[in-house]
């Protein structure tokens, strides 16, 4: 039984789906979230099923789209982390990787199921989403009220992020970004990340306490029960994405879109801040960069990319879209309030954080990880059969 219901939907029905199940079976999930539930009332999954998850490394409509074009181009899946919680039959770990090549994955990541729902769900709430949000509003603003264009504000913030920033990061890593700019805009990216890192550290310190600790988890369902009540909002109705409208329906030639050196120092500073996060608690690395960069870059970004914020967020799942919208105001807020005055202000860079940076660990992890990136880039303008959100 594959239970791919919403995650509410889960925790309120959870009694009578495992009272359906016969003795032997196998519940596969898309990702830990029951498990985090059930740990949350001091409840288990009956003793006697196998219990497994495939979890894509994107959202659904990206799942669907690079299945599809792995049809003609070989190795065009994306790739899954996968999970063996109850392993009664002994072919629980057959059963999954089975299930993960059928998704068109071409790699699979061992992982557990408590691990895979605190990384998943912290990072939406982060870099994937929630942060991505925060700091394209945010910066769009300071841009503006430095004198800049509505129109140059956004390819300066979001067209920069979406373009040549993780296009980059997506085939060569997140150092190359910082090693290939040139001296005065190495100074830029500095002073942002500088300014930027403990911020961001902050508030993602306090998303993986309420994640782990079950808050996030019983935030999402309360939400879900309001839903019928008061549904979700748009997201995409400020400035900053009205401006994109216009942005991308003029937009070129691609490669002419600016590396900014500041929205890079501010943008990675947040994603390592997040890795950083994850790593203090003990967080396999190949969970780590998945959840906070390949994700990211290779399957939701193309979606701001394509037709902005909240076709992005709005094609993910309840829990994804609720925790984009709880979360993106405090990264908003927190850059406003003190990243960017300290950047006003000529607080001098802390050089440790920038040692730090260039040495840390993660780096290697991710630009082995790339190599096992999908074949080709997700494509958004062919031809397919999934059901994706229409914003209007």
């Amino acid at each position: 039984v594959i239970l791919l219901i919403s995650d509410a939907a889960q925790a309120n029905s959870y009694k009578s789906i495992f009272k359906a199940l016969k003795p032997g079976s196998t519940l596969g999930l898309s990702h830990g979230f029951l498990l985090g539930y059930l740990e949350s009332i001091g409840e288990t999954f009956p003793s006697n099923i196998d219990v497994i998850a495939v979890c894509p490394k994107g959202m659904g409509p990206s799942v669907r789209r690079l299945y599809e074009q792995g049809k003609s181009k070989k190795g065009a899946g994306i790739n899954s982390s996968f999970a063996v919680h109850q392993d009664i039959s002994g072919k629980a770990t057959e059963v999954a990787l089975a299930w993960a090549v059928g998704i068109g994955s071409p790699f699979v990541f061992k992982t557990t199921m408590t691990e895979e729902f605190k990384s998943d769900i912290y990072g939406e709430r982060g870099i994937l989403l929630g942060a991505v949000h925060g700091i394209v509003e945010s910066l769009f603003r300071r841009y503006v009220s430095k004198g800049v264009s509505p129109e140059d504000a956004f390819i300066q913030t979001c067209e920069s992020i979406t373009g040549p920033i993780t296009k980059k990061i997506s085939k060569l890593g997140i150092l190359k970004v910082y090693e290939d700019l040139s001296p005065a805009d190495k100074v830029e990216f500095e002073k942002a990340y500088s300014a930027s890192y403990k911020p961001s550290r902050e508030i993602l310190e306090e998303i993986y306490d309420e994640v782990a600790s079950g808050n996030e988890i019983r935030s999402v369902i309360l939400a879900g029960n309001r839903l019928k009540e008061f549904p979700m909002g748009k997201i995409d109705g400020t400035a900053a994405w009205k401006v994109g409208e216009k942005v991308r329906a003029n937009r070129g030639d691609p490669s002419a879109i600016p590396l900014n050196p500041t929205t890079a120092g501010v943008y990675i500073a947040v994603m390592m801040a997040q890795i950083d996060v994850l790593l203090k608690h003990k967080h396999s690395y190949s969970e780590v960069v998945n959840e906070s960069v390949i994700e990211a870059v290779d399957s939701l970004c193309p979606y701001m990319d394509y037709k902005g914020v909240a076709f992005m967020v709005d094609n993910c799942s309840t829990t994804a879209r609720l925790g984009s919208r709880k979360w993106a105001p405090r990264f908003d807020y927190i850059l406003e309030q003190l990243a960017y005055p300290a950047l006003d202000n000529n607080v001098p860079v802390d050089s440790k954080l920038i040692k730090d940076f260039v040495e840390n660990s993660v780096h290697e992890a991710v630009v082995q990880c790339a190599k096992l990136r999908p074949s080709v880039d997700i494509s958004l303008f062919a031809e397919t059969t999934t059901k994706e959100r229409a914003i209007v």
